[in-house]
Formats: C-alpha cells, structure tokens, sequence
C-alpha cells in the first residue's frame, strides 16, 4: 500500500504542528504501508502558485493520497475515491468576510471535499464547523484526533512557587496573548512566550513590566525542552481546531490551564483549569489556583497523563491505517 502524504511548504516563522503530526504517525504505520511525502513547492499565496502546486501535486498520487491540512485545494486534481482531506479548523472561513471569504469557502472547502472519499477532522468541535459550511455527508467525515510525538514524555519538575515559569505558545490574535499579559501582570512569574509577536505586543510586555522571554521557529527538541522547563501552560486560545499544546504539556506532566469554549474542553478532558479566555480576572483566578493550590496542581497533573492516553501516536497511526485499507479495498 503506497500512501503519499501532501504537506504544505513549511512557514518561516510559527509552529511546524502538522508536519510533528504526521510525521508521528508515519513512525507508526504498519511495515506494510510505503509512505511518501509530497510538499508543495510555495506557501499558500496566490493564486496561480495554488494552482501550480495543485498540478504538481497530481502527479505523484498512490493508492492513497492524504491531503493532511492548510492547503486543502491541493485535493482538487487528486482522485476522489483515493484521498483523504484532513482539516484542521475553518479558522479561514471565520476570520474572513466577502469576496475573500467566498474565495476560501470554494477552493479550501467546497472544491476539495467534492475530491475527498472521506474528510477528517481532529475534534468534534471542527466537524461540527465544517458541517456549517459545506454541504458533505456526516458519516463521511471521520474525527480522528492529534497524534502526540513520542517525544514529549514525562519528566518530573519541582514547582517553583515563588516565581513560576509559565509556557505560552503562539502569538496570531487566537492565541489571546494580550489577555493573558493582562492577567499575569503584577504577578511575581517569567512569561516564556514561543511564537514571533508583534511590535504591539512586545510594548504591551514593555509596559506590563512582566519579566518575559520570546523564542520562535523552534525545532521539536527545543520545543520539548521549552515544556519540560516551564511550570505552567497557559494556553487560554479564543479559538482551536484542536489544541495541541495542552496535550504536549500533559504528556509531559505539566498542569494546563485552557480555554472553556471551542475544542480545548474536548482535547483537556477533566485534566486542566478551564476558564473564560474573554475574562482576564478569570484567566488571573485560573492561573492563581494552579500556583497556590498543591493537591488541584498535582490533581491536573494525574489527570493530565490519563487524558493524554487518548492520543497515543500508535493508537491514532491505527485509526488512520483503517480508513487506508478502507479507501484501497473500495478503489475502483
């Protein structure tokens, strides 16, 4: 079984979270699957470079082609009874408005789900949006969740109350970076934020006073290194296809304190502080607990390794392997 996985050309700046993904369920696949990857030669800008991938990219199809996210058109010359799409969140749809946002309904949904045998989505909460969308059979989108890396175990830390290193990971306007400056300020804590902010942002810390760090563009290691380093995730998104810093902390042993809306409730399970990621007293409250509250930290922790279980990279490699052999018994 030749399966060809179609990526996107890694961004420069930002996290690498679908290429870690599937590079962890590749490791996993069965030693009867030949797996390939294909990665578009541009970045998704433009129109004729969309369309110079999507040729390219029907040239080097398998007995499954696996179009794993960000770049949903490039399904539109694959053939639909062998590929997959996986989508990731419609975050495209929600943020834009007019021309722009019809123009992404078309050719990142509409357009490629008419390629797909089956769509993926990595939570409830995102097959739900995408059934808002499009108009695609329920049964045929198959929610198959995040495969966490093998790399992010367990590693035991002892919690510094006094000033504890809290982890925020991305910096684009979801991520509610600003809220949660608000909310840490006048905490005694080291803010160590992953992800490239803006001029704004940074004179937001400026004035904040919060002793902060900032990193972007790390490789996975240094990644690992940044989660078994810290005391806290903070990870208080106002919107999620997922979520997988709250698992990768987990999976650590690190308590998380998440969002109570979109997916995040779904991926923490009973395993991190929720909050109101609108609410900065919320998040502050939140985060007060986590540092002061031993026996709740320790609780998140336990509960943290149980959840994460769910997401074992051999597990969600089988799931996907199934619905390979599916499309490949069916095959015309």
């Amino acid at each position: 079984m030749k399966i060809v996985f179609f990526q996107r050309k890694p961004r420069k700046y930002g996290n690498f979270s679908v290429e870690t993904v599937f590079d962890a369920v590749r490791a996993n696949l069965p030693s009867d699957v030949q797996s390939s990857v294909w990665v578009s030669r541009f970045e998704s800008n433009g129109i004729f470079r969309r369309i110079y991938d999507s040729v390219a990219a029907s040239c080097s199809q398998g007995d499954v082609n696996h179009v794993t996210g960000d770049t949903h058109f490039l399904a539109i010359f694959l053939r639909p009874n062998k590929t997959i799409l996986t989508i990731l969140d419609c975050v495209a749809l929600n943020n834009s408005i007019g021309l722009r946002a019809l123009f992404y309904k078309l050719f990142f949904f509409v357009i490629p789900a008419k390629h797909a045998r089956y769509i993926t989505a990595i939570s409830e909460s995102t097959k739900v949006e995408i059934l808002k969308y499009i108009d695609y059979p329920a049964e045929r989108i198959i929610v198959i969740p995040v495969a966490i890396s093998d790399s992010f175990k367990p590693v035991q830390k002892q919690f510094d109350t006094q000033r504890p290193v809290l982890l925020h990971v991305g910096a684009t306007p979801n991520k509610n970076l600003e809220r949660l400056v608000e909310a840490v300020q006048g905490l005694p804590c080291v803010l160590d934020i992953v992800g490239k902010i803006s001029s704004q942002q940074r004179q937001q810390l400026e004035d904040s006073r919060i002793d902060y760090r900032v990193a972007s563009n790390l490789p996975e290691h240094q990644m690992v290194e940044k989660y078994l380093n810290c005391d806290v995730v903070c990870f208080v998104s106002t919107y999620e296809g997922f979520g997988m810093p709250i698992v990768e902390a987990q999976s650590v042993g690190r308590p998380v304190l998440t969002s109570n809306i979109s997916s995040m409730p779904e991926v923490a399970g009973d395993a991190a502080c929720l909050v109101d990621p609108f609410s900065v007293d919320d998040i502050r409250t939140g985060l007060e607990r986590i540092i002061n509250d031993s026996a709740y930290r320790d609780d998140l922790v336990k509960k943290g390794f149980e959840n994460c279980a769910r997401f074992n990279a051999k597990q969600i490699a089988t799931q996907y392997y199934d619905l390979y052999q599916e499309i490949v018994a069916h095959a015309e």
